[in-house]
């Protein structure tokens, strides 16, 4: 039996979500055991997202975003304010944080793998989303607040595009064989 690609991207989406979830769970709970320490949740609620915004900086991976605002968009925003209006200097620092991202998770798989890496497939997802954010500040920026898509209706389309461009960048990245000869 077979499945239509785009339902497979979507079934791959939440494999992803509940399999880190559930490894982020049990490191917590490693942890606390033998050190006491308690982490925080490194996600929260991230299907609740109603924008890119939300779902990038409040909701996924939120390790990852207490790190890279400090270390690479805060950094950019500050040099950029220096040549372009505090208005929009934000928008490289987005860019450029997304851009570092992708080269990251570039690193990580080639550990995984032990493959070159080949900068198409994670990076790209990494730029797209990063490109996708810009545009929805912007956009935004324009409407400013007169217009608002129904909270239900923004949270279905944030989650369906990050799922189905996991999918597809992701599962296209495991088709290619990098994780499956690992």
């Amino acid at each position: 039996m077979y499945f239509h690609q785009f339902f497979m991207n979507f079934l791959y989406g939440i494999h992803m979500y509940v399999t880190l979830d559930i490894i982020m769970a049990f490191t917590a709970w490693i942890v606390t055991g033998f050190l006491g320490v308690e982490l925080e949740p490194q996600f929260d609620e991230p299907y609740l997202s109603n924008s890119l915004q939300d779902f990038w900086g409040h909701r996924w991976n939120l390790m990852a975003s207490r790190i890279l605002r400090p270390a690479v968009y805060l950094p950019v925003h500050r040099w950029c304010s220096r040549f372009i209006d505090r208005e929009i200097a934000h928008l490289p620092a987005v860019m450029t944080t997304f851009i570092v991202s992708g080269l990251v998770h570039e690193l990580m798989f080639y550990h995984l793998s032990w493959k070159r890496p080949t900068w198409d497939v994670v990076t790209w997802f990494f730029v797209l989303h990063g490109v996708s954010m810009v545009i929805e500040i912007a956009i935004k920026k324009v409407v400013n607040g007169r217009f608002r898509v129904p909270h239900v209706v923004s949270i279905v389309l944030t989650i369906g595009v990050v799922m189905i461009t996991t999918g597809c960048f992701f599962l296209h990245f495991y088709d290619l064989g990098h994780l499956k000869e690992a």
